[in-house]
């Protein structure tokens, strides 16, 4: 369900999208270029009314999309490209990168297929914990575990909690209090723990749903193979940057390299970090990044590019396309960076 903050968001990014105000948003923005962030992109959602709907979008909507952007005169490129024209400013043409994070299965069998079609690059963000099954998407994890059962009943901190799942709203409810649960009072090494005690309960498989829906390294290798592909980088556990020590997100940074190297004989020079919100990445988390080693580094922040962000390769923000937003009158909103301004109370350079 939509909350109250959310709707009005949408009515006026749907506005700024059909008056045309959007045409006259760019120019004043100053913005060169965008990196355009997906998670799913599928036509078959297994849980059409789970709480991370919101994730993906359709190959139909994909390719209006893309459609729509090179008519407004867009040029899509790579991560690699991207940076070049950031250090090195052209001739004003609109440039676009697309990224994915996690490596979802439908990224290879249904958003591939269209990017191909317009021969659209693509990077996808890879968390070999992930993809290597030795931990779990711990938000389709709890998706599947509070839609099993009409009443749901869990440990919490040494006491039991009760929540009624047997209508959307109380789905939704228990969905967000026990995501706030996993993601802010316990531990980041612990979320898969506690999730597990969970879902054993139940009776239901987190690690089959996790398996079910992301890539295993054969199909990486697959993709990766493709002329339109690049991999990234995403930590090993998709972990909080932020809720850790020093120590400890550099070892993430290194090892998910390094093990992304082992797989498929190539390290990555791109980044995303997990979550990519305010409260999982900082100024910290980005000069840890340079000194890692990448290249470049992606946010969630909402935001287009500028030409300052020559400066700021390790904090570049992204616009979600998800399923909130499948319009594409709201996409020219967004492309505009009338909605970057909106979002960062008056900023027009979106770092951290």
């Amino acid at each position: 369900m939509l909350d109250a903050a959310e709707i009005a968001q949408k009515l006026a990014f749907l506005l700024i999208g059909h008056t045309g105000l959007s045409a006259l948003a760019r120019p004043l923005v100053g913005n060169v270029g965008v990196i355009l962030m997906l998670h799913r992109v599928t036509a078959r959602l297994g849980r059409p009314d789970g709480a991370n709907r919101h994730l993906s979008i359709t190959p139909q909507f994909l390719d209006a999309l893309v459609r729509e952007m090179k008519r407004l005169g867009y040029r899509f490129v790579s991560m690699d490209e991207a940076v070049l024209r950031l250090r090195t400013p052209g001739n004003g043409e609109p440039f676009a990168a697309v990224t994915a994070d996690d490596a979802y299965r439908d990224n290879l069998l249904e958003a591939l297929p269209v990017l191909e079609h317009h021969e659209v690059p693509i990077a996808i963000y890879v968390a070999p914990g992930l993809t290597s099954g030795v931990v779990d998407l711990w938000w389709e994890g709890l998706d599947e575990l509070v839609g099993s059962t009409a009443r749901l009943t869990v440990s919490m901190a040494g006491a039991e909690a009760s929540f009624d799942c047997s209508t959307p709203a109380g789905r939704s409810a228990a969905f967000s209090r026990l995501s706030s649960y996993l993601t802010d009072e316990v531990a980041e090494a612990d979320q898969r723990k506690v999730l597990d005690g969970w879902t054993r309960a139940a009776g239901v498989d987190v690690h089959a749903a996790s398996a079910k829906l992301l890539m295993n390294w054969d199909e990486v290798r697959q993709i990766a193979r493709h002329p339109l592909v690049t991999i990234g980088a995403h930590t090993v556990n998709h972990y909080n940057l932020k809720r850790l020590d020093p120590e400890a997100v550099l070892r993430e940074m290194h090892r998910s390299r390094s093990l992304i190297e082992a797989e498929l004989g190539k390290a990555p020079s791109h980044f995303a970090y997990p979550y990519g919100h305010s409260e999982a990445v900082g100024r910290r988390e980005t000069l840890l990044a340079g000194e890692a080693g990448y290249v470049s580094a992606v946010t969630t922040r909402h935001g287009v590019l500028r030409p300052e962000h020559a400066g700021h390769l390790h904090a570049l923000p992204r616009l979600s396309v998800n399923g909130r937003h499948q319009d594409l009158a709201a996409m020219r909103a967004m492309l505009s960076g009338a909605t970057t301004v909106m979002a960062n109370r008056g900023r027009r350079l979106v770092t951290v």
